[in-house]
């Protein structure tokens, strides 16, 4: 478990991830992490899970007009 602090940053709030943190989730500066409420409580994260939901639909999509979709790359 890592241990982070609460910092003043300008007239805000935040908190500094220690770099092993933000290698494993694979983030540098200026990426964009999500905070996502669970039952254990907030959990941060680089997923977007709305994201992952729209690619959902669009291959579904994909896959009951693949014949029209290829027709129409013609």
């Amino acid at each position: 478990m890592l241990e982070v602090k609460v910092t003043t940053v300008g007239n805000s709030v935040g908190v500094v991830l220690p770099k092993e943190a933000l290698a494993r989730m694979r983030a540098k500066k200026g990426d964009t992490l999500y905070l996502i409420e669970s039952a254990q409580g907030y959990v941060l994260t680089p997923y977007d899970q709305d994201f992952d939901e729209q690619l959902q639909a669009a291959d579904k999509v994909m896959r009951r007009y693949r014949n029209a979709l290829r027709e129409l790359a013609k």
